[in-house]
């Protein structure tokens, strides 16, 4: 069934739908007919059915939905983060994560103007200290995409400026900021796993873990919080 879904075409969404619709049945059944189902197949309904391996992984699979994490909570885990860059065997890729994930915090651009951003969108001397040039930002309606500047915050081009002089050239030579080990651009998916391995390796409580989304609100809130107009980090065109 999910074969014939992707055939066709369908929604990631969409196909979330259906699988959310098999875990509410599987649910159901082992509720309320286990011992029936036993009795007819010799197994227990909890044996088999929709585990973390055998569908798709929506960003609330990642951590608790709730409040962004706080400032402190960020600090943290960037700090861990940043530690790993100077131990991780593959030094590309851990940098690479660290200036990737530390760009929605810093600038509130969604996961999906994030990977679609190249290496000419970085503009450091626009503004008191840089934009990005979000050329595929979120459409309104049906209006299609709309670009917008986004603003580079608390360092952030100091962090970019970094990735691209020392770690960026040890990839492939294409036009997307961040890539993966062939040049393409990231998918919105790896970028969630990223983050994911880094918080497994940080092995953290459950409560302390967070997605990428979650970012891109904690740079709105935590910005609010310092002073800062809300309408500089909006969405404009």
């Amino acid at each position: 069934m999910l074969h014939n879904l992707a055939i066709a075409g369908l929604a990631a969404g969409t196909h979330r739908q259906y699988l959310q619709m098999l875990r509410s049945f599987h649910g159901f059944v082992a509720h309320r007919y286990p011992a029936q189902v036993r009795a007819a197949f010799g197994v227990g309904v909890g044996d088999g059915g929709l585990d973390r391996f055998n569908r798709v992984r929506h960003a609330g699979d990642d951590a608790p939905a709730g409040l962004p994490p706080t400032r402190e909570r960020l600090e943290a885990f960037f700090s861990f983060a940043r530690s790993q860059v100077a131990v991780a065997c593959g030094y590309r890729t851990a940098a690479r994560d660290y200036a990737m994930l530390r760009t929605p915090y810093l600038s509130a651009v969604r996961m999906g103007e994030l990977v679609r951003l190249d290496q000419a969108d970085v503009h450091p001397r626009l503004g008191p200290s840089g934009k990005l040039h979000v050329r595929f930002g979120k459409a309104a309606n049906t209006s299609g995409p709309r670009p917008r500047w986004a603003p580079m915050l608390e360092g952030l081009e100091k962090i970019l400026a970094w990735y691209l002089t020392d770690v960026r050239p040890l990839f492939p030579d294409t036009e997307a900021l961040f890539c993966d080990d062939d040049g393409r651009a990231m998918k919105e998916g790896t970028v969630r796993d990223r983050l994911a391995r880094l918080l497994d390796l940080e092995d953290g409580t459950w409560a302390e873990r967070f997605t990428p989304h979650a970012l891109r609100r904690a740079c709105a809130t935590h910005q609010y919080e310092r002073g800062m107009d809300l309408i500089a980090v909006q969405p404009r065109r």
